[in-house]
């Protein structure tokens, strides 16, 4: 039987408008990426793939995109300054090849951000995330939710079999170091997926068709990038990244929530565009 998954990359508030916005697109053109045999989220693309997994409908998805800013809950504004970007890239030079190491330095930052009450408690990113879900629970079908341990380095996917909460698995994802607090799990502290690889793609390897969405792609390293993680699995994949208009839409921050309502109307455009190259690996 052939299998299929779908891989929904990191990248923000944007990151989270824009694959809402695409996946509507390609679901009104026949294209509907929601049968997947597993949905592999990291940062932002868990957040998606958790509505995505959970039954939404990606029109319900879609126009709370375009809702006011506060709607359904809290949406602090946030942005990556020059001080977090110079560590992050300081980090990744000294780090290289080893992300072990990079995931141990970046945990650490994360880790002494928050104790120096730098970012959001745990709590109040708990409850952002939470407002985010459409359900608390963990869905039937199968999600995999990436982090990286804060301590160690150490690559963790959660699944629902681990017992681990929704919200508390996804804010892990999406805990941005230096931006947003590390979030404990039974013991251990983690940080987001994206530290590792900004889409994970490696974890589709063994299924047959892969689409990844991939909001931040121009961002990463291509060692690092779902392109290079999918070459050498067999599969039938594409790639799709952020087109020019939605480039502009996304902005300099991803972090804004006034951008997700145009990011979202570009990501449903950009969806004529990439139908075809969708369907012909979906089938």
């Amino acid at each position: 039987m052939t299998t299929r998954a779908l891989v929904l990359g990191g990248g923000g508030i944007t990151g989270i408008a824009w694959e809402i916005g695409l996946l509507h697109g390609l679901a009104e053109r026949g294209v509907d990426l929601s049968g997947a045999d597993v949905v592999i989220g990291t940062s932002a693309g868990s957040v998606v793939g958790a509505q995505l997994t959970n039954g939404a409908a990606t029109s319900a998805m879609y126009e709370r995109q375009l809702a006011p800013v506060g709607t359904f809950g809290p949406e602090p504004a946030a942005a990556i300054g020059l001080g977090v970007t110079a560590r992050w890239i300081a980090t990744g030079l000294r780090s290289g090849r080893d992300l072990e190491g990079l995931g141990r330095r970046l945990g650490a930052y994360a880790v002494r951000e928050a104790s120096r009450g730098r970012v959001p408690t745990e709590e109040e990113r708990i409850a952002v995330i939470s407002s985010r879900l459409v359900s608390q629970e963990w869905p039937g079908r199968p999600l995999r939710v990436t982090a990286v341990d804060a301590a160690t380095g150490a690559f963790r996917v959660f699944e629902a079999s681990d017992g681990v909460p929704l919200a508390r698995a996804v804010a892990a994802s999406c805990a941005v170091p230096g931006i947003y607090p590390p979030v404990s799990v039974d013991g251990r502290r983690y940080i987001d997926g994206g530290t590792r690889s900004s889409a994970n793609a490696d974890l589709a390897a063994g299924y047959d068709q892969v689409v990844a969405l991939t909001p931040i792609a121009a961002a990463v390293p291509r060692s690092r990038g779902a392109e290079a993680q999918l070459a050498g699995t067999g599969a039938r994949y594409t790639v799709v990244a952020p087109d020019r208009d939605a480039r502009r839409a996304i902005g300099r921050n991803v972090l804004d929530p006034s951008a997700r309502a145009a990011t979202a109307r570009a990501g449903l455009a950009q969806a004529a565009s990439v139908a075809d190259a969708v369907a012909a690996v979906w089938g």
